[in-house]
């Protein structure tokens, strides 16, 4: 069965945070095993004998910044984002990058982030509105996607730095669109960053930059997937923060930090066989190989994120395209989180970490994983983040309230 916190234990441990409304812990420990709520699978922690060379200035850190009052949504309207307090929401980020980098402040740990940022330097923010596909620009999907309120603490805390609104670049590429709701809330106090998506200027894939080109390299056996074109927003920034949100797939089990980047490439659907574990989906995943590896290996990619941020304000269950979940885990709750790290493969391990523990995935979903950790992406370790918590991860949780 499923390891879950109890309601008793989620209380306690937000016990502290009173007046000062913040407390943070580090938990760094061996974890234990814990079976998939799908079956009798279990889970051991993956122990590699790789030493994993993560891009320079980068360190194995994932903080979780849990905030018990940043969203009002009881479940009961579709427009989940009208739900989320902006300053709360804020604040989480401040945190956040203050906790990663040690800094005394967000401007200071912003900074340290982006140290040799220069004026006209784009920096684009991948966000996920693939649950908007097939929609107009002028719809408000319930299911889940990006929202404004991340976008707008992330915004605020370049603009503290030093970085001009026009050099801030959101986007999300295919066909989907960033509807006006979320337009509108964030260019309202911020009209001069850009957005790239179908309602807005177009995400193009004409770069002929040699970086531009993902070439997938695939072990003997495993059939070789077609090149793929990396966006040209992408391509003509310099640097990148990726947003990817807390949630389940139906077909490839887990969605997260790395496969956000099938918005980032000109046809992801190409690669479906290779990350779809659900035969119902025509499942044909390799247990050797992820074309997920060889993507987030491509130099615009690995070279130019500076800061994933996991947004688990509300999280989906079960599917990609859910509605926002009410979590046991979390205390009937919503998970009002989010997560913050400079190593990809760190912070998808630990989002992943708390899905299995709330409702499991088929086996093998997050083995794309291990090959990132032996490319050197970063540290893959399946741990317990409710507990006993990680042996090579160094996992921060920060409460507010």
């Amino acid at each position: 069965m499923v390891k879950k916190i109890s309601r008793r234990q989620f209380l306690l441990s937000l016990l502290g945070a009173g007046a000062a409304g913040l407390t943070w812990s580090k938990t760094k420990g061996v974890p234990f095993s814990v079976e998939s709520a799908g079956g009798n699978t279990v889970y051991l922690p993956f122990i590699s004998k790789a030493s994993p060379t993560p891009p320079p200035g980068t360190g194995h850190g994932v903080v979780h910044v849990h905030h018990s009052s940043v969203s009002t949504w009881n479940g009961n309207s579709g427009d989940y984002w009208n739900y989320v307090n902006q300053a709360k929401t804020s604040q989480m980020v401040e945190q956040g990058l203050i906790q990663l980098t040690g800094k005394s402040t967000a401007a200071a740990a912003w900074r340290a982030r982006l140290p040799n940022y220069q004026a006209g330097q784009g920096i684009a923010i991948k966000v996920n509105f693939n649950n908007t596909i097939s929609s107009g620009c002028s719809a408000a999907p319930t299911a889940i996607n990006a929202l404004p309120q991340v976008v707008n603490a992330v915004i605020a805390g370049l603009k503290s730095m030093g970085v001009a609104e026009s050099d801030i670049w959101i986007y999300d590429g295919v066909s989907r669109t960033i509807p006006n709701y979320f337009y509108n809330i964030v260019h309202t106090p911020y009209p001069g960053v850009k957005f790239y998506d179908k309602c807005h200027t177009p995400v193009t894939y004409n770069s002929t930059d040699a970086s531009a080109t993902v070439s997938f390299s695939p072990p003997a056996g495993v059939p070789q997937p077609a090149a793929e074109k990396i966006a040209d927003v992408l391509v003509n920034a310099r640097y990148l923060i990726n947003m990817p949100i807390l949630k389940n797939h139906s077909c490839a089990g887990i969605t997260l930090g790395f496969k956000n980047h099938f918005g980032t490439i000109n046809n992801p659907g190409g690669l479906h066989s290779h990350v779809f574990y659900e035969d119902s989906c025509g499942g044909g995943a390799y247990s050797n190989y992820s074309p997920l590896v060889d993507i987030y290996k491509n130099a615009n990619i690995r070279n130019k994120t500076v800061l994933t941020i996991g947004d688990g304000i509300f999280g989906a269950l079960g599917a990609e395209d859910a509605r926002p979940s009410f979590w046991t885990t979390f205390n009937d709750q919503v998970p009002q989180s989010l997560f913050f790290a400079a190593d990809p493969v760190a912070i998808d391990s630990v989002m992943a970490d708390f899905l299995r523990a709330e409702w499991g995935y088929p086996t093998g979903s997050d083995r794309y994983l291990q090959f990132a950790e032996n490319a050197g992406l970063g540290v893959y370790e399946q741990g317990d983040p409710w507990g006993g918590g990680y042996s090579q991860i160094d996992y921060y949780k920060v409460n507010l309230s």
